[in-house]
């Protein structure tokens, strides 16, 4: 009791130190001398580290100044976020090692390769890859990045010396600068000159959607391995051209807590990292716990965070042969707050994250022999795997969506994982692959576990609490069929570069023109033609012509009584073909097997404005996927309005409204003139909770089915994991669907996995033909559920739409375009937006 008294003691008095006078001193180690021709922070960016949060464009200035003036230091821009920020890294060693940095790099990556078990690794430096804030709100990690690159270029005697010798490091600065500067910003337009420690004080209640992730809302520690976005694949690339040996993760969390670093909570560790790479963690932790200790900072680790899910920073290494190491320390959220454990200040939180950035370095000096051992024995133990393993290889493909094909092996290029195209067609457990729409994955490679992560479903687990998802299979995420091959044999070439995908018109008609809906990227094409004031129609009927059939859902574009002449809507609708990736066919006849092409079974469709509700309340992630979606993948403008002025808009000019998840954001009011607007025509789209609302505000009829699970003999210590075991935080899941209903166009299978993080459970309609989407009686596929929510979810329907005057209300329970990587739902909200009147 009395060292925790004293540690307390400790703490407050730093605290209020730091609040009195902040300079580098405060966070540099002592009895060390620096290197004078170095420029410190303050002398570039015009104040101390901690006495203002640093924007964005100055700590690019900083570090380029540091750059130029050390030896010590490379620097390099790996590409750009969506606002045209740098993506820097800076590669910090000896002198000598930068002369031969190429050679050690090759060398560090030939221990990675089956050849690499017999390597001498006695003089091989380690890889350490050290990333700050990659929430843009939890800033300590990036303002600590400024004194500690000053300590890597300026310090001076045998410890550092040695350090630098045995170790290549790899900064980052910023992982996340859109989002650093959008926080910065804040924090600085609401600091007082007399700090106010109110927990009050605006300054720490940022306004939505916080400065927390990128420039569409994506919290970018969950894209580690979707790679779905420009900061990430310039951090993969980085990760998969020098595969570090440790990388470490600088976060913040709760005002009122304290330091956390790894390990994590021992149950909740994903079955492929190996045991050593936890006990390694574990040794690491020594050096964390002895330089906090030094400082008198309080600290915990083996609670609340996990090692599960491989998506995370701290995480994505354990598959990888290295260790990874999240840090969390209590947020100030600005300059200074109130906290449980005194005043928090802004400069006390930056020097817990370089300390603990020191510490690692220092452990990895220590600990260099023994980790570069880990890493090497993963990779031998990676080929002794595939010498006895049954599968040889993974087949994945759709024969009918060659995009959605590319795009998983997009990712898989990313992660620098081998694949093939396929030799020729075939059949492979009831399922049909097409050369050019199908890809084949060697499992014999250094990439084996990562390729398990990846592809594997799981049902079971030793825990049944998750700090994040619990599955992310990415064949179901993407909706495409995959299979399980024991022979190479169906391997062809080795694709080394993945050639982008194209499109075309096959001939000139003065007919009509056709394309299925199938392939990913028809949104695109639509929405070309319907905003260039081009006629098209959609078949609600299956049919065939010429020999080829075509499913419900199919474009159909006459060439007569159109805007454009034949020949020039030959032109456009082939520069729409090449950009959207599709093939359409010309039709020179209108008559068909089943119904023809002027056929009333053929639907008018419309030229579609769409909206978005936005702003407090509302769940920014979920809003950012779709922003995202329509802005990047389809080229569809979206407006962004904003609950704050929902009043104020003439709703008549929109054709779609999307409301992802929120809470009660609007008033009864405001609800009433929704239902206005819905039945003079418009489309209304609630996503999860929304659904709650509309039902509540009757927009719409639903029948809820609710838990009535009532904790029996559990204590009060056992509450929290009695709650949390009932959280569905996201798994994946089987539902049967209707081919014949608009909302599933473009889909060739009556099955369909949809990711599912609520729980909410919606009764089926009374008629099946309004039940087009229905979870199966046996629907998880892979990920954790609770029995009782599997009671739950078995037949429910996550899908409903109902008719209100001349327009519609429809509902997703589900996530349709979660973290960016669910390629193979979001169709699903475009056959909403495109469909909603045919349902």
């Amino acid at each position: 009791m009395r060292n925790i008294l004293l540690a307390l003691v400790l703490v407050l008095f730093q605290n209020i130190n730091a609040q009195e006078s902040v300079d580098l001193g405060y966070y540099l180690p002592e009895n060390i001398t620096y290197d004078q021709s170095i420029p410190k922070p303050q002398e570039v960016i015009g104040h101390e580290v901690g006495e203002w949060h640093v924007t964005h464009d100055k700590l690019v200035f900083y570090m380029h100044a540091v750059a130029k003036a050390s030896d010590r230091i490379t620097i390099e821009n790996r590409g750009q976020t969506f606002e045209g920020r740098p993506l820097l890294l800076l590669t910090v060693t000896t002198p000598q090692n930068h002369q031969n940095i190429a050679k050690i790099r090759e060398e560090h990556l030939a221990l990675t390769e089956i050849k690499g078990s017999s390597m001498n690794i006695e003089a091989m430096p380690l890889v350490v890859y050290q990333g700050f804030s990659i929430h843009g709100n939890e800033p300590s990690g990036s303002n600590a990045a400024l004194a500690y690159v000053y300590y890597l270029a300026a310090a001076q005697g045998p410890e550092i010396e040695s350090i630098l010798e045995n170790t290549i490091l790899l900064v980052d600065p910023a992982f996340n600068p859109d989002g650093l500067q959008r926080f910065a910003y804040w924090a600085n337009t609401n600091k007082s000159i007399n700090l106010n420690p109110d927990n009050n004080e605006r300054e720490y209640h940022e306004v939505w959607p916080g400065g927390r992730t990128n420039h569409y809302w994506f919290d970018m520690n969950r894209d580690w391995l979707p790679v779905q976005l420009p900061e990430s694949r310039a951090r993969i690339e980085t990760y998969h051209n020098w595969m570090p040996n440790i990388l470490t993760d600088h976060h913040e969390m709760g005002t009122s807590s304290t330091f956390f670093f790894q390990p994590g909570e021992p149950d909740r560790v994903h079955p492929l990292t190996p045991k050593l790479n936890q006990e390694l963690t574990t040794e690491i932790a020594t050096y964390h716990a002895k330089a906090l200790d030094k400082i008198g900072s309080l600290y915990y680790s083996e609670e609340q965070y996990d090692d599960y899910f491989y998506g995370k920073g701290s995480t994505f290494p354990d598959v990888n042969g290295g260790i990874g190491i999240l840090f969390e320390q209590a947020s100030s959220r600005g300059h200074i707050q109130e906290s449980q454990n005194g005043l928090l200040t802004f400069p006390f939180t930056i020097r817990n994250q370089f300390t603990t950035a020191l510490s690692t370095i220092e452990a990895a000096k220590n600990m260099r022999i023994k980790i570069l051992r880990y890493q090497q024995e993963f990779f031998k133990n990676v080929g002794l795997m595939s010498a006895v393993s049954r599968t040889k290889a993974l087949i994945f493909g759709d024969y009918k969506d060659a995009a959605k094909t590319w795009h998983l092996a997009e990712v898989l290029q990313r992660h620098k994982v081998k694949f093939h195209e396929l030799s020729n067609d075939i059949s492979l457990g009831g399922k049909s692959y097409k050369k050019g729409y199908s890809y084949v994955v060697p499992m014999n490679q250094k990439n084996q576990s990562l390729i398990k992560a990846m592809f594997e479903k799981r049902t079971t687990f030793k825990d049944s609490l998750f700090y994040d998802i619990s599955a992310w299979t990415f064949p179901l995420a993407f909706n495409l069929d995959y299979s399980e091959s024991r022979s190479l044999k169906v391997a062809g070439k080795e694709i080394n570069r993945l050639m982008p995908l194209s499109g075309n018109v096959d001939a000139q008609s003065n007919y009509a023109y056709l394309f299925e809906w199938n392939e990913y990227y028809t949104p695109k094409a639509i929405n070309k033609i319907l905003n260039k004031g081009i006629r098209a129609k959609v078949a609600r009927e299956p049919f065939s012509l010429d020999g080829k059939n075509y499913g419900h859902g199919t474009i159909m574009v006459p060439v007569q009584n159109q805007v454009l002449p034949s020949s020039e809507l030959h032109a456009f609708l082939n520069t729409v073909a090449q950009e959207s990736k599709i093939e359409i066919t010309a039709a020179n006849t209108g008559l068909a097997k089943g119904i023809d092409l002027g056929s009333n079974s053929f639907g008018s469709l419309t030229k579609q404005r769409v909206a978005i509700l936005v702003g407090s309340g509302i769940n920014a992630h979920a809003a950012g996927e779709i922003w995202h979606l329509f802005d990047t993948r389809y080229d569809i403008k979206i407006t962004k309005i904003d609950v704050a002025y929902f009043n104020s808009v003439d709703w008549s000019k929109y054709t779609d409204l999307i409301i992802p998840s929120m809470g009660n954001s609007l008033s009864k009011e405001q609800a009433k003139k929704l239902k206005e607007w819905v039945e003079a025509g418009g489309t209304l789209i609630g996503y999860q909770n929304a659904a709650n609302w509309l039902h509540k505000n009757e927009l719409i009829k639903l029948k809820f089915k609710k838990d009535t699970l009532v904790g029996k003999n559990i204590s009060f210590g056992q509450q929290n994991d009695f709650r949390g075991a009932q959280n569905t935080g996201g798994a994946i899941f089987e539902a049967k669907i209707d081919l014949s209903h608009p909302i599933n166009y473009g889909y060739k299978d009556d099955r369909l996995p949809l990711f599912r993080n609520t729980n909410i459970y919606i009764e089926p309609d009374k008629h099946s033909y309004n039940n087009p989407i229905q979870y199966t009686n046996n629907p998880l596929l892979s990920g954790y559920i609770s029995e009782e929510n599997l009671a739950l979810l078995k037949n429910s329907v996550p899908f409903q739409v109902q008719r209100m005057g001349k327009g519609r209300v429809i509902v997703f329970t589900d996530n349709t375009n979660f973290r960016a990587f669910w390629y193979g739902t979001n169709k699903l909200l475009m056959n909403a937006i495109f469909f909603g009147k045919l349902m």
